[in-house]
């Protein structure tokens, strides 16, 4: 079995649950978790998802009905890449999310 492999199996639950919040509060709360590239991969991904559900909900909502019938659409987008992002961590793969996978790793390559 390849280190990365090892890796990916090591860290797969946490992985998964960085969809569901937890993850990402294990993964900051276990030393062993921040070590393993696999889970870091996986919480840079859920991580930044959050934010953008966060700031684009936000942003929807000052805009008046236009902005307010756009929102569940929004958040089917956000729920459909937390699926994607959940899959890839099943199967043990480092999969970037359609769209904003990448800025999600270069902009939160520290973590």
């Amino acid at each position: 079995m390849t280190k990365d492999k090892k890796s990916a199996e090591e860290g797969k639950v946490c992985a998964m649950l960085s969809y569901f919040l937890i993850g990402i509060i294990w993964y900051f709360a276990e030393e062993k978790m921040k070590k393993n590239k696999f889970v870091a991969f996986h919480v840079r991904q859920a991580l930044f998802l959050i934010i953008v559900s966060f700031a684009g909900s936000f942003a929807l909502g000052l805009v008046p009905l236009i902005g307010w019938t756009i929102i569940p659409l929004f958040n089917l987008a956000i729920i459909i890449l937390a699926v994607l992002g959940l899959i890839s961590a099943v199967n043990g793969k480092e999969k970037l999310l359609p769209v904003i996978g990448k800025f999600a790793e270069d902009i939160l390559k520290n973590i």
